[in-house]
């Protein structure tokens, strides 16, 4: 993903000035060169980053910073603040009118995903903000886009509208205005065409649908991969239509992510959703704040925590973690927990967003995990509602038999009662802490006061405490 590099750059050199008792110009001095040179290689802009370095050695060098119990974790936290300012201090969100049509224009140049972009977000309109959107087909250029946005529209339960390549543009956004009020849409999103370049042509065509629609938006979207390229291509569109927000895609890759630290200060044009994967799901409303958490190696819990309540069967979940700390945890219960980590994503996915754990996350060969997850799961669908109740009844027959059902073998299917049993041990052992008041019930974690309590209890249940 962007800013792998970048984010173990930046660890190591805050680990040099963290550890130190007393903050000193020189290892300042020493640190602030290892920051500059990380930006400089994730292709940040140079007069960004010299601006950049700047603020934080002011703020660094106060006599607050110098005379604090730990100097060290107070320029971490400058520097997370100046990654904040450079993103953009505050989420930018759609601009809903209050009352009428919500009209939104998708622009940038061809092979950047924006008719993709285009139906996320779309998607992310419906299902998380609760709005009725309508797709318009306005790339007239290629056929191939209209069917795209056809499909991708269908796979969301959201119309597309479209008058075909024989329609012009500019039709074809003004039939779709008197449509949506038919139908009462509240918010339009106009995927208009792309160029390999901006020529006058395309931006003339822009132009002219932007006349006539009046936008309370215009979303550029730009491709992660294209480095500092982001720059140039936002201010001439920028420059040329008034762009209120950029859709940053392919951001799963492995670009090193400098440009989106420089087009925001660039430009002053704020970012408002991010891609980060292929699926139609993949993409959300971007959090300056937490963007920087991950840039500095911090996680993301805020983020980890809605995709959980996004994805998860809470009531499922809830049910399985209950039986599992009143001891009666089964093959199934443990189907239960595969089937809610493949909703979940990729492990290493998740890993990244928990404090600490990125580099962790980058040695798991996540092909590997997912291919033992899918094995896993065969295996226990193969099995009877008794054997999974109660595996001790599996002998060499039946051991057979469910590695056939499952296309695995009879060393798979051990090897996954073997997991049962070492996920049954940890489950008696909580159990067990539960009873005797070194950990909170599972029914009691509702909230982030019992949670704080569950952290408290485990902190205290290694040193031999009670509560």
């Amino acid at each position: 993903m962007a800013f792998e590099s970048l984010s173990e750059r930046l660890g190591k050199a805050f680990k040099n000035i963290t550890g130190k008792g007393k903050l000193s110009e020189k290892n300042m001095n020493d640190m602030l060169r290892e920051v500059r040179m990380s930006l400089l290689e994730a292709d940040v802009n140079y007069g960004v980053v010299k601006d950049f370095i700047a603020r934080v050695k002011e703020k660094a060098l106060g006599t607050e910073v110098m005379t604090s119990l730990n100097p060290g974790q107070m320029v971490v936290k400058i520097v997370h603040d100046e990654i904040v300012a450079l993103l953009g201090n505050e989420e930018a969100p759609i601009n809903y009118k209050k009352t009428g049509i919500t009209t939104v224009m998708m622009v940038g140049l061809q092979g950047t995903g924006k008719t993709t972009a285009a139906a996320k977000i779309a998607n992310v309109m419906k299902k998380k903000q609760s709005r009725k959107p309508l797709l318009v087909a306005c790339d007239v250029i290629r056929p191939a886009a209209i069917e795209q946005l056809k499909t991708l529209g269908e796979s969301i339960d959201v119309e597309v509208f479209s008058l075909g390549v024989e329609t012009k543009a500019l039709e074809t956004a003004q039939k779709a205005m008197d449509y949506a009020k038919e139908q009462g849409y509240d918010t339009v999103v106009f995927d208009t065409a792309g160029r390999l370049h901006i020529d006058e042509e395309l931006m003339q065509e822009l132009s002219d649908i932007k006349a006539f629609v009046h936008p309370d938006d215009i979303l550029l979207t730009v491709d992660a991969m294209t480095g500092q390229d982001i720059v140039n291509v936002a201010s001439s569109f920028h420059e040329q239509l008034s762009v209120t927000g950029l859709v940053l895609t392919k951001l799963d890759g492995d670009s090193r992510g400098g440009g989106i630290l420089s087009v925001r200060s660039i430009t002053q044009v704020p970012v408002k959703f991010v891609g980060l994967g292929e699926k139609i799901e993949d993409l959300d409303v971007f959090h300056p704040d937490r963007m920087a958490d991950r840039i500095l190696g911090m996680g993301d819990i805020l983020s980890l925590v809605e995709k959980a309540q996004e994805k998860m069967d809470m009531e499922a979940s809830t049910k399985s973690a209950n039986r599992m700390m009143s001891g009666q945890f089964t093959l199934s219960d443990m189907l239960i927990q595969y089937e809610q980590i493949e909703k979940m994503g990729s492990l290493g996915g998740m890993m990244k967003l928990l404090p600490g754990m990125g580099q962790m996350a980058n040695q798991i060969d996540e092909a590997k995990a997912d291919n033992k997850l899918k094995k896993s799961k065969a295996i226990i669908q193969s099995m009877t509602p008794e054997e999974r109740e109660n595996p001790n009844i599996l002998r060499a027959g039946r051991k057979n038999r469910i590695a056939k059902g499952s296309g695995t073998t009879v060393a798979d299917v051990n090897r996954c009662i073997s997991e049962y049993e070492k996920m049954k041990t940890v489950m008696k052992q909580m159990m067990s802490m539960s009873k005797n008041g070194k950990m909170p019930n599972m029914g009691a974690m509702g909230g982030m006061k019992n949670m704080r309590a569950m952290n408290k209890a485990m902190r205290a249940g290694k040193k031999g405490r009670r509560f």
